[in-house]
This record gives structure tokens, sequence and C-alpha cells, in this order.
């Protein structure tokens, strides 16, 4: 059975894909920071799963967790990059907190989770990396500018990584959703919510399942001489 960790895994697309990919016949690692009886529920509800705690943004954390897996299981065989954090409000007014926080879990965390989840991967000469970026790495928005930076960043990333790693069997691809229905879009006031969505082509924000659909074909033979690429899954708002 392959293993694969999902950061930030207890709620949201990760909590959605850890059950695409749990269905799919993966060991899952659910790694969380502070949603603990949410990932411990999940992990009830899976086949195989286990709850890890770590904050992304430390090291320190991160390799504990990556040597977790090694002992117990083996190595990690697929990486999902999918913690983040947003904030919305004007660039200027940011502190160097808000700063630093947006761009450590987003951008440092999954720089560190892939740079301990790789050895595992090159010693195989297999394993899949899958970073969840934002439309707005692609496009970026007013009012998000470090969020869009941080998710600009992983997709620059994972096109350089796809044609480092490649040579060791190793794929690295992006998903790119767009207006999602997840916690972190809940905050956005009403009227916001209503404008995005008149935006959107299809009229309707997307599905946590949709996003998972996608990452779950990543993860799969399917998509096996993809590499490098990013999907958006944004019902056609940035193209």
């Amino acid at each position: 059975m392959k293993t694969v960790v999902i950061t930030g895994a207890s709620r949201g697309i990760g909590s959605k894909a850890a059950q695409a990919l749990s269905d799919a016949g993966y060991r899952v690692i659910i790694n969380y920071l502070h949603s603990e009886s949410k990932a411990n529920a999940l992990a009830d509800s899976l086949k195989e799963a286990y709850p890890y705690k770590a904050d992304i943004s430390k090291a320190d954390d991160v390799k504990a967790m990556f040597d977790y897996v090694r002992k117990r299981f083996g190595g990690t065989d697929i990486l999902v990059n999918n913690a983040g954090v947003s904030h919305i409000g004007v660039f200027q007014l940011m502190s160097d907190e808000e700063i630093a926080r947006v761009l450590d879990i987003n951008l440092k965390g999954a720089v560190l989770c892939t740079k301990y989840a790789l050895p595992d991967m090159i010693k195989k000469h297999s394993g899949i990396i899958i970073n969840v970026a934002s439309m707005w790495g692609e496009d970026g928005a007013s009012c998000e500018v470090v969020y869009s930076a941080s998710k600009a960043g992983i997709i620059g990333f994972t096109k350089a990584l796809a044609k480092e790693v490649g040579m060791s069997g190793i794929r690295v691809n992006c998903v790119s959703p767009g207006v999602i229905d997840t916690d972190m879009n809940k905050e956005l006031e009403p009227d916001t919510l209503s404008f995005l969505t008149n935006d959107i082509p299809l009229k309707r924000i997307g599905l946590p399942s949709e996003v998972a659909s996608v990452i779950r074909f990543l993860a799969s033979n399917d998509s096996s001489y993809l590499n490098g690429i990013t999907i958006s899954v944004n019902g056609g708002m940035v193209m």
C-alpha cells in the first residue's frame, strides 16, 4: 500500500483529498496543526489513516513528520502540499507578522515538506508531488497581494522542480483552485461572494470534492505522462 502525506488535511480541500485517496486505496497521513478533533474524526472515518500534528513552517516539525512516515511505513510515496492561509487587506497595511505567516505556511511550508519527502522518492526512483496553488497565483488579486505571491511561487516551484527531479522518476504537478466552498472563503462578505460568483462563467462556486478529484487523478497512473503542469479548477474564471 502506498503512503500519501497531505498537509492541512483536517478540513476543506485537504479533507476531501484524504477521502478520495483513501477510497483509491492509499494509506493517508493527515497533517494538521490546530484542528485535532477534526483530524482524528477524519482518520477514524477512513480505511487506513493516521493524524499527525506538525507546523509545516518549522523545519524540525517537518523533518520529524517525514521521519515518522519513513520509520513506520517505509517512506512517502505521494505528497500533497495543500496547507494554506489567506489574508485579505491592503498590502501596505499588512504587518510584518502577517506577511511572514502567509509566506511561511503557503510557500515555505510546501518547500520544506518537499525537501524532506524527496529522499524517500529518490531512493525508490518513484514518487508524486502535488502542489495546491490558487487562481490568484495565476492572475493576481487586489487586496490579496502576498497570498497571490505565495501561490505564484508554488506554481514556479512546481515547474522548476518537475524539471529537476523528473529524471529520478518523480512527477510534480499543481492544482490551482478558484473560489471553492471552504472555511477560507466562508470569511468573505456575502456581497463579495456574490460578486465573485457572478464573475464565474459556470455561475457557482466550486466544491472541495471537485478539486480533490483532480488531486486523485494526478496521484494515479492515469496522469503518468503529466509533469510540471498546472490544472486550473475555477469554473472558467481565470483562463
